[in-house]
């Protein structure tokens, strides 16, 4: 099992200095890259958060929970009182291990999912090893993604065209589908979209429209649901510290990442994830359906 994960997060500093500003150090790893190996490994402890019960005794499915903002939803929703179940391609196993560890150290349990989401099988399967654990399942969390940075759209072969689709927006729709039989009135769908699908991005052209595509998916599934009490939602975060970048671009880009936010530095997982916890717990987000929310540093050009 991995050591022991500390927080780098201190109590003496301000809060606008908690979190390390752009320039990162330069760095740079193969697909789909491992947290484990990144430099400074992101927080996603969140020591600061309490938890509540909110999200007690629920059980949540969240696809890419090894690492990045999947971990840090699957550590706060532990902390609420709920067990997870995590997917995670067979590569990251070291990271999965991690999360696994310590969502236990936060008293629930956490089964984990070796598999890849572009498979029709694996997502029907996922959610059933899911519901045969754990009895249940009232939260489906859709945050896997592939992401592959490139010049221009004669760059972007046909092979990547789909990677990029069968796992951004074909797998969030076979999860929703194969979840649809087992989620009851008051559950929730809780999908992870992005800036780049609202603002697009001229070097994310077929990661960004799959991101738009998960925005229209939200809305439509929200509307589809709303009568049978099953809530939708997306959350659209902006540059995140995540092996999803450090694995996509050159070490010198990687190291400006998130450098041209007011804020001047990425998000860290554990600043992200409060915003999952908000939509999947009843008591904060009853009233709240088919919303997309974006997380951007104090970027406010947004629609």
């Amino acid at each position: 099992m991995p050591k022991e994960r500390e927080s780098n997060s201190t109590d003496k500093q301000a809060p606008s200095e908690k979190y390390p500003k752009s320039p990162m150090p330069a760095q740079h790893q193969e697909r789909p890259g491992v947290e484990a190996e990144m430099t400074p490994r992101p927080e996603y402890l969140a020591p600061d958060y309490k938890g509540a019960d909110k999200l007690k005794d629920k059980i949540a499915l969240i696809t890419g929970g090894d690492s990045g903002i999947g971990r840090a939803v699957a550590v706060l929703f532990a902390r609420e009182g709920a067990d997870s179940a995590i997917t995670f391609l067979p590569s990251e196993q070291i990271d999965a291990e991690e999360t696994q560890q310590q969502i236990e150290r936060e008293g629930r349990q956490c089964l984990l999912i070796p598999g890849d989401v572009t498979s029709p099988e694996f997502c029907q399967s996922a959610v059933e090893k899911t519901v045969q654990k754990f009895g249940k399942l009232n939260i489906l969390v859709n945050n896997a993604a592939y992401q592959h940075n490139q010049e221009s759209i004669e760059e972007i072969s046909d092979e990547q065209f789909d990677m990029t689709f069968k796992t951004n927006i074909y797998g969030y729709f076979r999860m929703a589908k194969a979840a649809l039989k087992h989620l009851q009135d008051g559950d929730v769908i809780i999908n992870c979209g992005s800036i780049t699908g609202l603002e697009g991005n001229k070097h994310l052209i077929d990661y960004a429209s799959t991101k738009g595509a998960i925005h229209a998916f939200t809305k439509s599934l929200a509307l589809n649901l709303v009568e049978k009490g099953i809530r939708v939602n997306c959350v659209a975060p902006g540059p995140v510290w995540t092996p999803l970048n450090v694995a996509d671009k050159p070490a010198e880009q990687v190291a400006q990442h998130g450098a041209n936010t007011p804020m001047r530095r990425p998000a860290q997982p554990e600043e992200v994830a409060p915003a999952f916890v908000f939509f999947a717990s009843p008591c904060d987000a009853s009233y709240v359906t088919g919303e997309i929310l974006t997380l951007l540093g104090g970027e406010t050009r947004a629609a």
